[in-house]
């Protein structure tokens, strides 16, 4: 059978598979085309549909025999990772090798460059083929660039495409990433660039090869954890060397490549199943830190029932110790932290990756329970749902809300009045009709929202939907229309109006609001002598 005729076959197959019905037709709605960053593109849904099946009877009738749209595949990449300790410095290179698999000419190439919040850089530099290329603002999205080509990039044509950027350590009175001449990292999500589909209908592009090659070279005495699967044969063979190369094949399952290295003391210690490797600056007594390790593994098997095994090897871990803990933590995390935890309490640990807590050890032993919203994000985001990190309210605080559960089963069950009140407090009482709510507010009312439909649907049900949404949308993404289609499945009830009443509407519900209050002050009365 010809090629075009094995696409016109499964393009028909597929248009009849469920995951490209309407949201109340099916359970989990996100009709979504392989793609590396959806969210960072803010498409319509329901226009999408419609333009999809207006499209497909036309293509149908015109044969089925080109493209569906614009688009390009990446045929190989690889990004390589050096660290110089003298300055210090990160550079990073990455290469491309991509070719124009779709039904018309490209003028340019959308891409996303790492966030200047979270990472100090120099000016980056783009080079298309041998040609140097103008970064420009995306017009359809200012957090995106744009890359112009000198000429129109043609069907089937092959072109290389390398970008390159340096990585400085942020200064003493900043927050961004900050790292030492013995040790650096840098955390699955946000600092390798991410290649964007085309725009148009039925645009593809920007989804890495099934295996690609990530490329560390740093110093030889340095402790390495990255994500992927290394060539151990050359890392053997150059370990004693000033400087060592380690190549490390990522896949499909390593969507966010981490790196962690440096001059690091290592023990390991096992606490039940789990076995917990501790890089530390200098050496320390593995069994002081056994009780946060502890922790953790607590809070990992609370996220474990309620929102399934992680897909890596479920029983290893790292905690490492920061290279410099003043730019050891995300903004992000800390923006809801702000919200749930007590008055000067402050990050101490918080997740790098998957399997890895970076943890401030200059104040003593960390309290682990703070890692828990990085740690959420193990099962929320990182490849389970692309574009995690940009989700819109009450979504986004859904992390948030998962590191509650993790709280929970660290410091006991009292943990959940105690955060429902503090993010109460946040939220008028009587709010204003019409006034947009500051971003404070719909962070703590996103997060209650959650607590929420616990309150209305029980903790089973909302369990059991919750879980089947990302077990049915892991690798996918997954958006509001699918959460309420998940609750819809399991309740036979009408979610759609709950949510509206919770996110529609100021504030949050008045008996929502009287439950936790009236049982503050009952615990204020029955502990008043």
């Amino acid at each position: 059978m010809a090629p075009e005729l094995v696409l016109c076959a499964s393009v028909a197959a597929g248009l009849t598979r469920p995951q490209f019905l309407p949201a109340r037709v099916r359970a989990f709605a996100s009709m979504r085309f392989p793609r590396y960053n959806r969210s960072a593109l803010n498409p319509s849904r329901r226009l999408r549909l419609l333009l999809f099946l207006l499209a497909s009877t036309a293509y149908f009738a015109a044969g089925c025999v080109a493209a569906l749209g614009p688009g390009y595949t990446i045929a190989k990449q690889e990004i390589t990772v050096q660290f110089v300790p003298a300055q210090p410095i990160i550079h990073l290179n990455a290469s491309y090798q991509l070719k124009n698999t779709g039904n018309q000419p490209l003028a340019s190439l959308e891409l996303r460059l790492p966030g200047r919040r979270r990472f100090h850089f120099s000016d980056p530099k783009a080079q298309w083929d041998k040609t140097a290329l103008t970064f420009a603002t995306s017009p359809d999205n200012p957090r995106n660039v744009l890359l112009t080509f000198p000429q129109p990039w043609t069907v089937s044509s092959q072109h290389s495409l390398q970008l390159s950027v340096e990585y400085e350590s942020a200064a003493s009175d900043h927050t961004a990433l900050s790292f030492t001449p013995d040790a650096f990292f840098l955390p699955a999500e946000g600092w390798s660039p991410e290649l964007l589909p085309a725009r148009g209908i039925f645009a593809t592009g920007g989804v890495p090869p099934k295996a690609w090659n990530l490329t560390v070279r740093l110093p030889g005495d340095f402790l390495v954890h990255t994500s992927g699967k290394p060539n151990k044969q050359l890392a053997q063979h150059s370990r004693n060397a000033a400087e060592r190369t380690i190549r490390i094949t990522q896949t499909s399952r390593d969507v966010y490549p981490f790196v962690i290295a440096g001059r690091y003391v290592a023990a390991t210690l096992k606490a039940g199943d789990e076995t917990v490797n501790l890089w530390t600056r200098s050496a320390q007594n593995p069994e002081a830190l056994r009780q946060p390790s502890e922790a953790l593994i607590r809070a990992i098997k609370a996220y474990d029932a309620n929102f399934g095994t992680r897909p890596h090897n479920p029983h290893l871990l790292w905690i490492v110790e920061c290279p410099d803990p003043a730019g050891c933590f995300s903004g992000t995390a800390s923006n809801f932290a702000r919200l749930t935890l007590e008055e000067n309490q402050k990050t101490s640990a918080e997740m790098a990756s998957q399997d890895t807590a970076m943890a401030d050890l200059s104040g003593g032993t960390p309290e682990i329970a703070a890692a828990a919203p990085s740690l959420a994000s193990s099962w929320l985001g990182y490849g389970q749902n692309p574009g995690f990190f940009e989700q819109a309210p009450p979504l986004y605080a859904l992390p948030a809300f998962a590191a509650s559960r993790g709280r929970e089963a660290v410091e006991g069950p009292q943990v959940r009045e105690r955060i429902i009140r503090r993010l109460l407090r946040a939220i008028p009482a009587n709010p204003k009709p019409r006034i947009p709510e500051s971003e404070d507010v719909v962070r703590a009312k996103s997060i209650l929202f959650f607590y929420g439909l616990q309150d209305r649907y029980g903790q089973q049900t909302f369990t059991l939907a919750l879980s089947h949404m990302l077990g049915v949308r892991r690798g996918g993404g997954f958006d509001l229309d699918d959460l309420i289609a998940a609750f819809e499945q399991e309740t036979h009830q009408n979610v759609a109006e709950f949510v509206r009443l919770w996110m529609k509407h100021p504030g949050v519900p008045e008996d929502f609001r009287a439950r936790y209050q009236d049982a503050s002050a009952l615990n204020l009365k029955e502990t008043t002598p």
